[in-house]
């Protein structure tokens, strides 16, 4: 499999990643349409694409806040060195308000994305968090708004030299 690095787009594959993230339940004869290019391409394309890990699904996209999770924090935990990281990882994948953990340089050794229902929600997230003997230590920052959400498009596009469309004019 190739290598994420060693991933290259060209500009037919964006515009079918921009067209798929603008209109994810469109089908592959539509998009051979609106490209301008045959189905066998756009499908072979789209398989490749999959198979490279690039695009990683199609489900919908949730947003917390809106069925019910309105407070964002972000949680740097040490980690036990005796326990190691894959004890954590098991720990956290079984709370549901867990969305993200990475392994980090610096002062902590992961970083996690956490929803709550309000801050005092989030006390029973963090007691829940805290409650391994792997983790020794946890500090937390509230996000007060989103300022830019998660996004690849801006990505995907630089990779072809395209511009980065600014969605957050006013």
């Amino acid at each position: 499999m190739t290598a994420v690095h060693d991933a290259q787009l060209d500009r037919l594959d964006v515009r079918l990643i921009e067209l798929l993230a603008a209109e994810p339940r469109i089908g592959v004869l539509e998009c051979s349409r609106r490209l301008g290019v045959a189905r066998g391409t756009v499908q072979a394309r789209l398989d490749k694409l999959l198979a490279r890990g690039i695009i990683r699904g199609f489900g919908p996209e949730i947003s917390p806040a809106a069925i019910g999770f309105g407070v964002t924090s972000f949680v740097t935990l040490e980690i036990s060195q005796r326990h190691g990281h894959d004890r954590v990882t098991a720990h956290l994948s079984r709370i549901p308000e867990v969305l993200e953990a990475y392994t980090s340089t610096g002062a902590s050794d992961m970083l996690c994305r956490v929803v709550a229902r309000s801050n005092t929600d989030l006390q029973r997230v963090l007691d829940q968090i805290l409650s391994s003997e792997a983790i020794t230590r946890a500090s937390t920052l509230i996000a007060l708004t989103e300022q830019i959400p998660y996004r690849t498009l801006p990505l995907v596009r630089s990779t072809v030299g395209l511009p980065v469309e600014d969605q957050h004019q006013g």
